[in-house]
């Protein structure tokens, strides 16, 4: 799953007129660059969120063909929902393929503005070995940043803190002894997480972020670090980027 509902705010004035996934980069769009990294790592089964211009994103998939995928798209346009929240309204478009099959693949979900040189495979085989135990695996990076994901020394997610404020959640969480690592928008889920949300949408309403589960259910579920090798990353986020941009997605 792409996340594309965002505003794009800190791109205006470019998101005045168009939706921060069709944002031009290097002779692409924001949202072709994902789908091209996603079809080449073998997926071809793509849901697409949407709320900012959705019109025109919808138009964009249809004209280029979903660029080689099948992309279904998940409609937000009356109420953004954030991450969580958006994952969880496209549940029934994840959970059947594009045939019209019921499927219980896992759920490779990224977002529309980040670009990396993470090798997907990898990422992939990784989550493979893992599976049988992990309700989830968020890819990571040492980058410095405010806020964090804490984990164990087996890797496994059990907090977050703004080192800045000094917050952490869960209220209580060990902060010593445990790895600071900066989450990079990118995560694999089991389907089995539709079925683990109930407590957060009690707690928060239909709309929450993807952080918000994971730190609700991380003491009963597991989630694990993946830290790539030699991992590059930008968030695609300002304006003033752009030519940087470029130039990082060139060089991918």
């Amino acid at each position: 799953m792409i996340f594309a509902a965002g505003l794009g705010t800190r791109l205006k004035p470019l998101t005045d007129n168009m939706p921060k996934a069709l944002v031009p980069l290097a002779g692409k769009s924001l949202i072709e660059w994902q789908v091209k990294k996603l079809r080449e790592a073998g997926i071809r089964e793509i849901v697409v969120n949407v709320h900012h211009f959705p019109d025109m994103i919808i138009d964009a998939i249809r004209e280029n063909k979903g660029w080689g995928c099948e992309i279904q798209v998940s409609d937000e346009r009356d109420c953004l929902l954030e991450t969580g929240g958006g994952l969880r309204k496209a549940g029934e478009l994840l959970l059947t393929s594009s045939a019209g099959e019921k499927q219980e693949e896992p759920i490779l979900v990224c977002n529309v503005d980040i670009l990396s040189n993470i090798d997907l495979k990898a990422f992939i085989a990784e989550w493979r070995k893992a599976e049988s135990d992990t309700l989830g695996m968020l890819v990571v990076s040492e980058r410095e940043t405010q806020r964090y994901l804490l984990f164990d020394e087996d890797g496994r997610l059990c907090g977050w803190t703004n080192v800045k404020t000094g917050e952490v959640k869960p209220a209580g969480a060990s902060v010593e002894k445990r790895r600071k690592l900066a989450f990079s928008g990118m995560q694999i889920l089991s389907p089995k997480i539709f079925s683990k949300m109930d407590a957060v949408v009690a707690e928060k309403g239909e709309k929450f972020s993807l952080i918000d589960l994971y730190l609700n259910l991380c003491e009963k579920e597991v989630f694990r670090a993946y830290l790539p090798t030699d991992y590059r990353m930008m968030d695609v986020g300002k304006i003033d980027q752009i030519e940087e941009a470029e130039r990082f997605a060139e060089s991918l």
